[in-house]
């Protein structure tokens, strides 16, 4: 099975309501088998807009990352960060075969 990853990219605006927004996320990644590969740390932007926070998630499957996007918990959380924060998500398939690039 080839591999999905979360790309997003944040700016917080409101530090008080985004607390609600970390509070309540981690329970949809842990029910849909998240793993951060990437959460924030040292980070250079070369090209396009700069954003302060940088995640990469991996999941087993793309469905698997778009029923995290998708679900309850998720999209109640997701209800906390808005208006606090300028955010980019993307869900992209993996390389199922690296040798094959």
């Amino acid at each position: 099975m080839t591999k999905a990853y979360w790309i997003a990219h944040v700016t917080v605006t409101d530090p008080n309501k985004y607390k609600s927004y970390m509070a309540m996320a981690p329970e949809a990644f842990r029910r849909h088998g998240a793993r951060f590969l990437a959460r924030g740390g040292m980070v250079t932007t070369f090209e396009g807009q700069e954003f302060d926070r940088h995640v990469v998630i991996e999941f087993d499957s793309i469905d698997q990352a778009r029923a995290c996007y998708n679900s309850p918990e998720y999209q109640m959380a997701k209800k906390e960060r808005d208006g606090a924060c300028i955010a980019s998500v993307t869900i992209v398939e993996g390389i199922g075969d690296i040798n094959s690039i």
